[in-house]
């Protein structure tokens, strides 16, 4: 329990009848505040978040703790329902009217000595921070793809269901955690499960690994968009120093060029053979020299990540509402200009035309299951910590909705920003648009799309646009991924790092750009792949399961239920209740099982990654999850007592610090 900052110097004495307002020490006038706490007589509480007094004779709060021991709202298991009387609310005066006889209870409010934890300046900060994470590059690249892929409009049916059941039940999930306990990923699970600590640091690894390539893509963009600062964009002709004979410009104005199997497009050999390098690279056991291009793009991003989140959310919920609002104007930009170019409606209805057969299939509901968790993105520490600076009473439910929907629109407003473009290539190329969309991933963007808008009238203003719009998407989530980190290890550690936040920062950017080193390489695109296949998708899986399963099993479904009508002042209804219980898991279970027995088939380009490279991904996976068994060891091995009292301890929650709760209660006599 923290020290107080408060000496009571006056003992309270009131008549059974007297109908009065009590002062606090020194207050000669109604209304005035103390500046170190508050005293107010009340006859229960029923304020939002605090516990009411049972009506019963004794001096007991009604969770039965002796009124004897200050309590806080938090501890003590709470109910469904408490009966008592009213409270006194956090704005009120230093008094409240005391009705005849009964039982009185003083409320006193505490400061805390320590510093106190950063707030966002506005909850639109929140809100677009949140929207910017949750958005990335696979809502523009991945969810087009898989949605055409499993069934065009039939697919939006096992993406809303596994949305509902699944995604957004944890997402309100990490919102309500981290604003009630206002801790990261790491420190957060002492008052949840200290056992299950090492989930903390296996996100943290996790996150750094994300780190190492996620960025990358976004120098390839840079690259990109200072390519396209010319009258004339570079992967548009055959004549460049890069190009081979293969090299065909094929479109139906190009009446005089025979396409064929072996040719290839200047956008491909742009990308292949001028941004990344590939052919210079034998594949993973021989990666190449550094491309000094590719490097000083990455470094000129995380200078610009640096100086975002140096000083904490206070900076970065400004750079947000550049980062996260422009991508929404270029998508408008692009949707607007994709819907008047001939084709784009053949785009439109391969993208959306149903095929109600692949519902049948188990490939579509295990593709829906995972777009819809990796796009909302639970389980790498940052709803955690950008909850963390919320107001303890703020509606994080209701935040929880609006950003999940957000994300949502957006994949399925992608689409159509997407298709009507393909539509296009396919009318220019004569081809059905199946065999325009043959590409995944970053291929979809920097080859197709590109090559679209390239044969656009105004093809430099809108390449310009696009790109700086994919730059920004990636920033975005890469300010939240490094955020939850920083977060946890502030938190963590706060005597060490909470004043050198600055310097820790840039220790942190810095191990980013060294890890990111080996994906800038002639054969990084291989690396970047390995790295997206393995080392965040199974292992962050994983991770939250076992989060599911330590907050609904072992904290309790009926605590946090507790803990969040202390917050809002009301339950989650059952349909919560029951998705965190079983649902949730069983979702989680059904996307790993469906790792394990269908591996997918990795391959870039014309390479296919040999079978020692599926050993090493699984490794690299391995190594960030390992920290919770790892833990698990190290704090029953360090505990004291017998095994069954260190059992215990490992599985009860710390009560969380008082640097949120403002009120003492205790019985005034």
């Amino acid at each position: 329990m923290e020290k107080q900052d408060m000496m009571l110097t006056n003992m309270l004495n009131m008549d059974k009848g007297e109908k009065g307002r009590v002062e606090g020490p020194g207050d000669e006038e109604e209304g005035t505040q103390q500046e170190n706490g508050r005293l107010t007589l009340a006859d229960g509480l029923s304020e939002k978040g605090t516990k009411s007094l049972s009506s019963g004779s004794g001096q007991q709060v009604s969770n039965g703790f002796d009124t004897s021991t200050p309590q806080s709202p938090k501890e003590g298991p709470g109910g469904a329902a408490c009966s008592g009387g009213t409270a006194s609310a956090p704005g009120s005066g230093p008094g409240a009217t005391v009705p005849p006889g009964g039982l009185r209870t003083l409320v006193v409010q505490q400061t805390s000595l320590e510093r106190p934890r950063e707030t966002w300046s506005k909850k639109m900060d929140f809100l677009l921070s949140v929207i910017g994470y949750a958005v990335d590059l696979g809502n523009v690249w991945r969810f087009p793809y898989i949605c055409y892929q499993n069934g065009g409009g039939a697919f939006l049916l096992p993406y809303l269901l596994m949305a509902i059941f699944g995604g957004v039940p944890l997402f309100y999930m990490e919102l309500a955690l981290g604003q009630f306990h206002r801790s990261g990923c790491i420190s957060i699970w002492k008052h949840i499960c200290p056992i299950f600590k090492g989930i903390g640091f296996a996100i943290c690894i996790i996150a750094l690994y994300v780190a190492f390539y996620y960025n990358t893509i976004m120098a390839w963009a840079l690259y990109y968009l200072l390519s396209s600062f010319r009258p004339t964009l570079p992967w548009t002709t055959c004549s460049n120093s890069w190009n081979t004979a293969n090299c065909n410009r094929y479109m139906s104005t190009d009446h005089n060029v025979s396409w064929s199997n072996s040719s290839t497009s200047p956008a491909e050999e742009f990308y292949t053979r001028q941004v990344l390098q590939v052919h210079r690279s034998e594949g993973l056991h021989q990666l190449g020299s550094v491309s000094w291009q590719l490097a000083l793009c990455l470094l000129f991003i995380f200078t610009i990540v640096y100086f975002s989140i140096w000083k904490g959310v206070k900076t970065s919920g400004k750079v947000v509402w550049v980062t996260a609002t422009f991508p929404y104007l270029v998508l408008l930009v692009l949707l607007v200009r994709g819907a008047t170019l001939p084709g784009a409606w053949r785009g439109v209805v391969f993208y959306l035309k149903p095929d109600w057969q692949k519902l049948l299939s188990t490939t579509v509901w295990i593709d829906a299951a995972a777009q819809i968790f990796f796009s909302l993105g639970p389980g790498f520490g940052v709803l955690l910590a950008f909850a963390s600076y919320n107001p303890f009473h703020n509606n994080c439910y209701k935040d929880a909705l609006i950003t999940s929907s957000v994300n949502c629109l957006t994949s399925f407003l992608s689409g159509f920003v997407i298709f009507t473009v393909l539509g296009y290539m396919a009318e220019m190329r004569q081809q059905d648009v199946g065999s325009v969309a043959k590409n995944a991933g970053p291929s979809l963007l920097f080859i197709i799309y590109a090559e679209a808008i390239a044969n656009m009238p105004a093809a430099t203003f809108f390449s310009i646009i696009f790109f700086l719009m994919i730059i920004m998407l990636g920033l975005d989530s890469t300010f939240a991924g490094l955020e939850g980190v920083i977060t946890a290890m502030i938190d963590e550690f706060p005597q060490l790092l909470s004043k050198r936040r600055e310097w820790f920062v840039l220790g942190l950017v810095c191990v980013c750009f060294l890890g990111a080193l080996s994906t800038l390489t002639y054969g990084g695109a291989f690396v970047v792949k390995l790295f997206e296949e393995y080392a965040t998708g199974p292992a962050v899986i994983t991770v939250v399961l076992l989060e599911v399963i330590a907050v609904s099993w072992f904290y309790g479904t009926n605590r946090f239920c507790n803990d969040i009508h202390l917050m809002l002042g009301f339950y989650p209804g059952c349909f919560w209740r029951i998705c965190w219980v079983a649902i949730c898991p069983c979702f989680l279970v059904f996307i790993i099982i469906s790792f394990l027995a269908f591996p997918p088939e990795v391959r870039l380009f014309d390479y296919h990654f040999p079978p020692w490279t599926t050993v090493l991904g699984y490794c690299i996976g391995v190594s960030s999850f390992i920290c919770v068994p790892a833990y698990m060891v190290f704090y029953l091995l360090n505990a004291k007592g017998t095994f069954k009292e260190r059992l215990l301890k490992s599985i009860t929650p710390v009560p969380s610090g008082d640097q949120y709760r403002d009120y003492i209660v205790t019985n005034a006599v």
